[in-house]
């Protein structure tokens, strides 16, 4: 080998190294760009959650793991309020532009709670007044959502201002209200655009384009109304609610409990249901779709319908338990205290929730008629 070495030209072995050099240079670049940019990509999927909404409108909503954490607590709060579970993924996104779910009040809902910024201290009490105001504003305008939205940033005053000009939120009437308020408020010298494009239009009250803010974090659509969506069919209680449990009978003593299962034909032909599953199923026969068969669970379908108080449900509606979570399972009520479920040991069955009961005791009083 050092015999031929010596034999090449002093002049090709220096070409030739260098030619070597630059390549394993090349090389070793695109190995750190290539690691680079998959630790890029890990990150940034990381950085957003999607979670599914319904009733408004079905979409998704794109927040931070920060956000997503509060998603168990707005849910009880929306409950404990009153307020339909289909605007959870709406208050998500509001609190992704409020704080990113940072802080301890991450709703931002001290001065709607006690009229002073900095006085909630306790997340989980920010998130109970702030679903509150956010039911209280929106019922004010008359579900109008982005007037709702655009009032939860500017204030009550707005809704006002918008009922005497038309009674419909436009983004016209956002940048004249603030314009008219900042004409109040600028002597004191607290108040200054947060948006540059605002400030030829001297619109420095507030955030005029706060709803823009918030959509952004929200993919899907939204009703004209902004209210839950009606009920399919009539809704499943009563006569329709009949239908579904006579349509989900059919399978008592022919199916088998399978977690994951019901989200393919061929599991469908072959029995095998969870909960979820065998409920999209049955409300399919009779003309209702609550989802598509490979994507179902109890976490959509408390999502849809129409919110029902406990005392007032009727067969054929939706009933939802904490078991190995919350609304980690759900049947459809079939009355005298019983429902009709996939159930681990049993499969398709009627099952008692009466008080004292393995269901009864986990019973978590969410009901949603279809």
């Amino acid at each position: 080998m050092h015999i031929v070495l010596q034999l090449i030209p002093k002049k090709y072995l220096i070409g030739g190294t260098l030619i070597l050099l630059g390549l394993s240079g090349l090389l070793i670049m695109s190995t750190i760009v290539a690691i680079t940019g998959e630790f890029e990509k890990d990150s940034q999927q990381s950085e957003v959650t999607e979670i599914e909404g319904g009733g408004i409108g079905v979409g998704t909503a794109n927040v931070s793991p920060e956000v997503m954490k509060y998603q168990p607590l707005l849910e009880k709060y929306a409950q404990k309020h009153g307020l339909d579970a289909s605007y959870v993924p709406i208050m998500m996104a509001l609190m992704m532009q409020e704080s990113g779910g940072r802080g301890n009040d991450p709703m931002q809902s001290s001065e709607s709670f006690c009229g002073s910024v900095g006085c909630i201290s306790s997340p989980e009490l920010s998130v109970d007044k702030g679903v509150l105001h956010f039911k209280s504003v929106l019922e004010k305008a008359h579900y109008d959502l982005k007037l709702c939205l655009q009032s939860y940033n500017f204030g009550g005053g707005f809704i006002n201002y918008v009922m005497k000009n038309g009674g419909k939120y436009t983004p016209e009437l956002a940048i004249s209200f603030s314009q008219l308020q900042y004409q109040k408020v600028k002597h004191t010298g607290n108040y200054h655009c947060v948006r540059p494009e605002m400030v030829p239009y001297q619109a420095c009250y507030g955030d005029s384009k706060y709803v823009d803010a918030v959509l952004k974090y929200y993919t899907g659509t939204i009703t004209a109304d902004g209210k839950p969506a009606a009920p399919a069919s009539g809704g499943s209680g009563g006569k329709s609610g009949v239908k579904v449990i006579d349509a989900g009978k059919t399978l008592i003593g022919k199916t088998r409990y399978v977690f994951g299962g019901g989200r393919s034909q061929s599991d469908i032909n072959a029995g095998r249901f969870d909960c979820s599953s065998f409920v999209r199923w049955a409300f399919e026969q009779v003309g209702v779709n609550v989802g598509p068969m490979s994507g179902v669970t109890t976490d959509t379908l408390k999502t849809q319908g129409q919110a029902i108080n406990p005392k007032d449900m009727k067969p054929g509606d939706v009933v939802f338990f904490d078991t190995y979570k919350i609304d980690g399972h759900v049947g459809i009520y079939v009355g005298n205290n019983q429902f009709l479920g996939c159930q681990g040991k049993t499969g398709v069955a009627i099952a008692s929730m009466a008080k004292g009961t393995y269901f009864g005791e986990r019973f978590n009083g969410r009901v949603k008629r279809f």
